[in-house]
């Protein structure tokens, strides 16, 4: 009786252990976890693993356990314009998935990491306020000799409830407000030094957003051989992100606001307490040009290669129209 007394007493402390290390892992505290956090909550019921990547890389091998969403959570989550989803079919997406409000869920991909990103700032702009990134991701699980499976993994049907959080997420009329001096905050372009400087143009115009505190490529903040983020440290630095205030609020942008949602994630560790991503981003702002929004050091696209072209492309189209005719004519007469 003293054995079996000594028995359950010594699995509940062991229960409450784990109920503690759970707990730890909770909040923003929390945010950044490695493959042994995870291989530890791995099989709780209250936690759930999400591979972000695109599907034939988790149809490959994925980490034991992990679910998907059915593709990368940068296309699931975002409409065809790369703007986040509405709320009532994010709901549907991650119920379906499994996903309620109540679990922690575990993001993570390669050395891509922006497919894991995207997710866990749509998450937690839909409310969620348990979600983590796995630091390193597949590639530091996989080097440390970690399970992995080509099996997928579906959960029960959940209910997940959105609870939209505004401030997670900058507008266009607040970057307006930035770009014309009417509205101080610090703003991040998270996009490559060619793109900020207007040489490298994916839209309409080039340049940056007026008033851009600085320029920080999402490419040089973690090493994209073992897909782990660069120490806080050093990201903390004035390389990066130490020259910024930590208790002003701060927009992160890019080309689709994806890129931004690293630096998002990044600020966020650091302690930065008003951080938001800016989803329409370049994409947007850039190609806007009745009235033009400003922009600072504005390159416009050349167009003039594709004007040489049009007659080409007028000629290879009615070419095309023709074959479509015959084809029509072809099948009506079988």
């Amino acid at each position: 009786m003293r054995r079996k007394g000594f028995l359950i007493l010594a699995l509940a402390a062991m229960g409450l252990v784990f109920s503690l290390c759970v707990a730890a892992y909770a909040g923003e505290t929390g945010i950044l976890m490695s493959p042994s956090d995870v291989a530890q909550i791995a099989a709780s019921p209250d936690w759930v693993v999400l591979d972000c990547r695109p599907k034939k890389k988790y149809d490959k091998e994925h980490i034991q356990g992990a679910i998907t969403l059915g593709d990368s959570c940068r296309t699931v989550l975002r409409d065809g314009t790369q703007r986040a989803l509405p709320a009532p079919k994010i709901e549907k997406i991650l119920g379906a998935a499994g996903i309620n409000n109540d679990k922690h869920v575990v993001v993570y991909s390669d050395g891509d990491l922006v497919h894991a990103s995207v997710g866990y700032w749509v998450m937690e702009y839909m409310g969620d306020k348990h979600v983590h990134f796995l630091d390193g991701g597949i590639i530091q699980w996989k080097a440390e000799g970690r399970p992995v499976s080509s099996q997928q993994t579906k959960l029960a049907p959940a209910r997940f409830t959105a609870h939209v959080q505004k401030r997670l997420i900058a507008t266009t009329p607040e970057v307006l407000k930035i770009a014309r001096g009417r509205l101080h905050e610090q703003v991040v372009d998270s996009r490559t030094a060619k793109e900020h400087d207007g040489y490298d143009v994916r839209a309409l115009r080039g340049g940056y957003i007026p008033h851009t505190t600085v320029n920080i490529s999402h490419e040089l903040t973690f090493d994209k051989a073992t897909g782990k983020l660069l120490p806080l440290s050093v990201l903390g630095s004035q390389r990066f992100f130490g020259q910024l205030d930590r208790n002003k609020r701060t927009v992160t942008y890019c080309q689709t606001g994806s890129r931004s949602t690293l630096l998002y994630i990044e600020l966020k560790l650091l302690g930065f307490k008003d951080v938001a991503n800016y989803d329409d981003s370049w994409v947007v702002y850039g190609d806007h040009f009745n009235p033009p929004y400003p922009i600072a050091n504005e390159q416009w696209m050349n167009l003039e290669p594709m004007q040489k072209d049009m007659p080409k492309m007028e000629k290879e189209i009615e070419k095309l129209k023709k074959e479509v005719e015959e084809l029509k004519k072809a099948k009506e007469a079988q």
